[in-house]
């Protein structure tokens, strides 16, 4: 029998778990032997085959992200557009019946899901559920793109909950107006594909693929769908993630097809009684940018056992905001985290959430940052019902990272967190570990070509914006739709005056 090394890693700081939450341990040590963690404190009384000394560093649990993109970008493009703009960013309804068409192959697909994942594990991502655009694709997310993500995670290793994202229906724009039309076939096939995705990742027995439904957002799923994917979750206990609650939008088209708010239509669908995820949860009955509805909504989703996966880099790039993070957590609404768009940092996500759970609730006291961290690790755990996962104590999954703490640019020490959340971003990860297995370190994802990687990125992305104008009901070139913060002038325009 062989017996997986023993490794002792030390640093300045050490986020370990005691007595159920995080506690700082100074000039600590983690030990640890295949995937699991034998010993996080002081004075290891055992031998050990390898000591990794971190120095100035803060070893803490890897980041649970339960929005995590697994895609090039969206938010460059679309988080500052104007009305007109952000209609001729959806499809039109003519592209809908006619034109409908795959904008990447299988492969630069393949490229796409390798590029985001390799960024996940670069920001301190151990354990993912993805979010992808299926604005490119001729519908939606299929069987074979997963069990290649699948195959992908477990080559990089990086920890998936995974499924097929399905729908029945898409936004678009007709005669000028944003609605949302209806292939319901699609919609089967799909929910079909995500049950297929489920019995692949049972045969699997691997911890670093599990399956889980993961449907579009509410609007574009009919009730029927709904109560579909309900009963499927709980008849294979799994969990199911539906954007929700996330627009005014949504909300205006949900009442004018059903006369029914979000929460109404998760209860009548049966989805309120499955283990349920719901990015991003703000606009419910007391949100103060036209939330509609009932504000008992919020009990509901607690007394149901809902976790709302809190994205607060996307929320605010989007004009929006959690009312508030502390409110939630007090009314017992289980809390995650999630990016949702890039970077997947979530430690400035943390940033971000922390001072506007300040502005929510006009108290500097508002979302603590150990309440972020926790959401961002424990709470993420809880939701997957990981409780293995998400903390650093002997018998958990060996997931962690390594952040530098001596950098120059980080300024004065003091608590770690605070400086991390403050000061610096995911992009100061020395490390990243899951189960054991170190998978970048220095900035560099292990079985990658960065290099290669960011050059396919670029032309994709590129291909990406181009595409927007076949797409758009006003046919509108790029330059159009998605204009740049200042006039370009390239060296070759007569009109461009030299700098004096």
């Amino acid at each position: 029998m062989v017996t997986a090394p023993t490794t002792k890693v030390t640093a300045t700081w050490i986020l370990a778990y005691r007595g159920g939450d995080h506690v700082l341990l100074r000039d600590g040590e983690l030990v640890y032997a295949g995937t699991r963690i034998l010993h996080v404190g002081h004075g290891w009384p055992g031998p050990v085959d390898e000591t990794i000394d971190c120095g100035d560093a803060l070893v803490m649990p890897g980041f649970v992200d339960l929005d995590a993109l697994a895609d090039i970008d969206h938010a460059i493009l679309d988080s500052w557009a104007t009305p007109d703009l952000s209609l001729g960013h959806l499809w039109s309804a003519d592209y809908f019946r006619n034109r409908r068409r795959e904008v990447f192959d299988p492969q630069e697909r393949a490229i796409i899901r390798e590029y985001a994942l390799a960024q996940l594990l670069r920001h301190g991502v151990t354990t993912f559920m993805p979010i992808a655009s299926e604005t490119h694709s001729s519908w939606a997310e299929t069987y074979d793109d997963l069990v290649h993500v699948a195959e992908l995670a477990q080559r990089l290793g990086i920890r998936g909950y995974l499924g097929p994202a399905y729908r029945s229906g898409v936004n678009v724009v007709e005669n000028g107006t944003r609605t949302v039309l209806f292939d319901h076939e699609q919609g089967w096939a799909g929910l079909r594909g995500a049950e297929r995705f489920l019995d692949y990742a049972d045969t699997e027995g691997r911890d670093l693929v599990h399956g889980a439904l993961l449907p579009c957002r509410i609007e574009t799923l009919t009730p029927e769908l709904m109560t579909a994917t309900a009963h499927l979750a709980r008849d294979r206990n799994c969990l199911v993630r539906l954007h929700c609650l996330q627009s005014e939008s949504e909300l205006a088209l949900l009442d004018d097809r059903y006369g029914m708010r979000p929460v109404e239509l998760l209860a009548a669908s049966g989805l309120l009684d499955t283990r349920l995820l719901l990015p991003h949860g703000i606009h419910l009955g007391t949100y103060s940018h036209g939330g509609g509805g009932d504000p008992g909504d919020l009990d509901r989703l607690a007394a149901a056992g809902v976790t709302v996966v809190h994205c607060p880099m996307t929320s605010i790039r989007y004009g929006a905001m959690l009312e508030s993070f502390d409110r939630y957590r007090a009314s017992g609404v289980r809390l995650a985290l999630g990016t949702d768009s890039f970077p997947p940092d979530l430690v400035r996500g943390i940033d971000y959430g922390t001072h506007l759970a300040k502005w929510a609730d006009r108290s500097l006291a508002a979302g603590a940052t150990a309440d972020y961290v926790r959401a961002a690790t424990i709470g993420g755990a809880d939701a997957l019902g990981r409780p293995d996962l998400g903390r650093l104590t002997a018998g958990a999954s060996a997931d962690f990272l390594v952040i530098d703490l001596g950098d120059f640019t980080l300024g004065v020490g003091d608590d770690p967190l605070r400086v991390l959340t403050l000061n610096g971003s995911a992009r100061d990860v020395r490390r990243t570990v899951v189960a054991g297995r170190t998978v970048m370190t220095d900035g560099h994802v292990l079985g990658t070509d960065q290099d290669t990687l960011r050059r396919h990125a670029q032309a994709l992305f590129a291909r990406m914006k181009h595409a927007y104008s076949d797409r758009d009901h006003r046919h509108r070139p790029p330059d159009e739709l998605f204009p740049p913060t200042f006039p370009h002038h390239l060296p070759s325009d007569p009109t461009a005056k030299a700098p004096t």
